[in-house]
């Protein structure tokens, strides 16, 4: 199994401006997770592609897999260091479907309804994956069972939980929190909080 040390983790300003440590992820989310058989479990990749695909559980631990060691930044201004998850690296979807030179950016979408919006820049970045363990176990319902998005370089309101799509779009939209005031892109160092 590859593993990835997030380049936040060595930088020298790690904690970025308003976060305090916690030495816990904390449970925050919009709705109860999800009650969800993994049997029936579809993951779809659309948009500008040019050939939509809808992935199976079985198909998604196909993938190969790698670990995440990543700190946490949350928008409410806690963060937790050296987080550990695993699953599969954002790349093996290039893998799977061809991606339009028109596609900007990426709205994941979620079980409960969330969504969220991810420049194509920062989506395909190198510490970027989809993790469906935490911590070395299956991720706890409350932290996002059973795959969440893990963007380390932004607040971790962009770490959608309960994903169920991955849109590929020729502009950037918000999604359910920056239609609400939330920055639309996120950087924690840049304290990215709201977007005024």
């Amino acid at each position: 199994m590859r593993r990835i040390v997030s380049p936040i983790n060595f930088r020298p300003d790690r904690l970025p401006p308003g976060q305090h440590w916690t030495d816990k992820l904390i449970i925050l989310g919009i709705s109860d997770p999800p009650e969800l058989d993994l049997s029936q479990y579809r993951l779809k990749i659309f948009g500008e592609v040019e050939k939509p695909v809808v992935l199976t559980w079985e198909d998604i631990m196909d993938l190969e897999p790698v670990e995440l060691v990543a700190d946490f930044h949350c928008v409410t201004r806690w963060s937790c260091k050296d987080v550990v998850w695993q699953g599969f690296h954002v790349d093996e979807i290039k893998k799977l479907v061809n991606i339009k030179p028109t596609a900007k950016s990426v709205m994941i979408h979620s079980l409960d309804g969330y969504t969220t919006n991810i420049p194509i820049e920062y989506f395909f970045d190198e510490d970027v994956i989809f993790a469906y363990k935490l911590f070395g176990k299956p991720i706890p319902p409350d932290n996002g069972y059973p795959l969440r998005l893990i963007v380390p370089k932004l607040y971790s309101w962009k770490s959608a939980k309960f994903v169920a799509g991955i849109e590929f779009m020729p502009e950037d939209r918000p999604g359910f929190w920056e239609m609400r005031g939330y920055h639309i892109l996120g950087d924690p160092w840049k304290e990215q909080r709201y977007s005024y």
